[in-house]
């Protein structure tokens, strides 16, 4: 379909940021993996030590006329803090990196001239250090990586890290969000 387009997300652990986009409206799919390294076919332990040049990304695919891109971008650059270099939270590391991952160069070009416009409107305290690149090669992630906050709701994880960003990123877009039994 031509209103069909995909964007890699890093924003830290790939568990916080597909459970953050899972229930957005015109989000088609979700799909935690790897992106941005050097290493072929790599695998969550070799991606872990840092070592690959890997980010934890979400692979989106999203249907353009429910949403667009700037909006996906407004929700991706509130759920993390896109200032810093290789940390998320209590997680460091090149892997945890903020990283996107554009699909074409049209796609590059919305995305530079976001950044260019909250850098110049001071929107952020520092600096963004965001990864981009032009880049559709994407590694999914191992199974049990898929749905990790659904399957494991009850894990200190999820109730400490997850489900705090996730609420608080539900509440400033409201709008953008489904119930998850609609978005089946």
């Amino acid at each position: 379909m031509k209103n069909i387009s995909t964007i890699l997300l890093g924003g830290g652990n790939f568990w916080i940021t597909e459970a953050i986009f899972k229930n957005v409206r015109g989000v088609l799919r979700v799909t935690p993996g790897y992106a941005g390294g050097y290493l072929a076919a790599p695998v969550y332990r070799e991606v872990c030590s840092g070592r690959t040049g890997h980010a934890e990304v979400v692979q989106i695919h999203f249907n353009s006329s429910q949403i667009d891109l700037e909006s996906l971008l407004d929700i991706f650059f509130t759920m993390h803090n896109p200032t810093l270099e290789n940390k998320q939270g209590v997680e460091k590391g090149s892997q945890y990196r903020s990283y996107i991952g554009s699909t074409s160069l049209e796609q590059s070009k919305i995305v530079k001239d976001y950044i260019r416009v909250r850098q110049e409107n001071n929107t952020l305290p520092n600096n963004i250090a965001t990864d981009i690149e032009l880049n559709n090669v994407f590694f999914e992630a191992e199974y049990y990586h898929h749905n990790y906050y659904e399957i494991h709701l009850s894990q200190p994880y999820a109730q400490r890290l997850i489900a705090p960003n996730l609420q608080e990123v539900e509440a400033i877009f409201k709008e953008y969000y489904i119930t998850p039994l609609l978005a089946s």
